[in-house]
């Protein structure tokens, strides 16, 4: 029998917690009624159930039960907030701005946006992997109708300063919208304090099941207007139709009531595990460490390694470890990742980089499995690329 690798690629996808899984399990078979048939026992279950978890994550963010709108996942989530924008407030602006370091699921929108005539500003990043304020307001035009920044971002961990984003905006009149998929039950949000609009969120990212999302909606100070995106039925208030998958969200607010539950501990348990990675590595020559120190994810280390050939780097750590060396959801493409050029890695370096997602389920004896392996394919590539070089 073959030993599986250390998987450290949490920030592509999580394995479902078991406590989800037993929450989830009798809205398979015994409460597998459909929330929209009110005229029934079965129907009032599933009801109950997705109104349960409208609660937990409302509560989550400081919002409240109403301005959750279900969704597939945060890519739809992303696309509703954004489309549904622009097309609610089209008679008011046209432009919209963004960053580079966004997902591709902020990105794309846009520029499908752009090709129907919207004018995109992206900001660019500084070298920690934060924007600049100053940049942001000098973006600003009249005509802004949305401003869309990560609240985390899914290569290098960095936390964006979501309140002071949200005061600019807000003085402005202008919808923030942030996309929580990798923040969500891991740092603390609050939609009121940090006065954001819209906000995309996901299951799969903090140990909950695939195919769930949600956005929220604010409806006060401002309430926010959004075309949906996808018709026939009118659920989610008119936001989003389609039957809801009540054994997914069942699962999805498990989730959230583990992570929020867990979160203190958890980041500082994670951010040890960081750091106990981080140190050994950091002691060979030519290892850039990728994003701010601090304002990152507990369990994100994104490094960028000089001297190797990243495909090699990926391949040799592969027998041992499962990790990435960008976004799972471009991992198909063979462009360097748009993060790390925007940090201003060239393409070679930005290759020669690595994402380790250390989670729930990751212990120090892996962690000095995967540092001791990490380095000798590091030595050994750097050592093979010596010899090739000088025969």
């Amino acid at each position: 029998m073959s030993i599986r690798p250390i998987y450290l690629d949490c920030h592509a996808t999580t394995p479902v917690d078991e406590r989800v899984v037993a929450a989830m399990l009798p809205y398979f078979t015994e409460h597998f009624g459909n929330p929209a048939s009110i005229s029934h026992l079965y129907g009032w279950e599933a009801e109950a159930a997705v109104k349960q978890t409208r609660e937990i994550l409302a509560a989550a963010i400081n919002a409240t039960p109403q301005e959750i709108v279900f969704t597939s996942g945060a890519t739809e989530a992303n696309n509703l907030a954004i489309k549904g924008v622009a097309e609610a407030y089209f008679q008011k602006g046209q432009h919209i701005i963004t960053v580079a370091t966004e997902h591709s699921a902020v990105l794309d929108p846009c520029n499908y946006l752009k090709n129907l005539g919207f004018e995109i500003t992206i900001l660019p990043i500084q070298k920690d992997g934060l924007i600049d304020l100053i940049e942001l307001k000098k973006a600003f035009r009249p005509e802004t109708i949305l401003v869309s920044v990560m609240a985390a971002n899914n290569e290098i961990g960095v936390l964006q300063p979501l309140a002071e984003i949200g005061e600019m905006c807000h003085q402005r009149q202008i919808i923030f919208h942030t996309d929580a998929a990798q923040a969500i039950g891991k740092i603390p949000l609050d939609v009121q304090a940090m006065k954001i609009d819209l906000m995309s969120l996901t299951a799969h990212k903090v140990y909950g099941p695939k195919g769930i999302g949600a956005l929220y909606v604010r409806r006060r100070n401002p309430r926010v207007q959004l075309a949906p995106q996808q018709h026939g039925g009118g659920h989610e208030r008119g936001m989003r139709s389609g039957t809801l998958y009540t054994p997914q969200i069942v699962g999805f607010g498990k989730a959230i009531e583990i992570g929020l539950a867990e979160q203190a501990t958890e980041t500082q348990r994670l951010t040890q595990l960081r750091q106990n990675l981080w140190e050994p590595l950091s002691k060979l020559s030519g290892i850039h460490f990728n994003g701010h120190p601090q304002a990152r994810l507990a369990g994100n280390l994104n490094i960028s390694v000089e001297g190797v050939d990243g495909a090699a780097l990926l391949l040799g750590l592969q027998p041992v470890m499962a990790v990435s060396s960008g976004s799972a959801c471009s991992s198909a493409t063979t462009a360097p990742s748009h993060v790390l050029t925007a940090l201003g890695h060239s393409q070679k370096l930005a290759y020669a980089s690595i994402r380790f997602g250390i989670g729930r389920f990751n212990t120090q004896q892996e962690i000095d499995i995967v540092a001791k392996h990490a380095i000798a394919t590091i030595q050994g590539l750097r050592n093979s690329a010596f010899v090739s070089v000088g025969s």
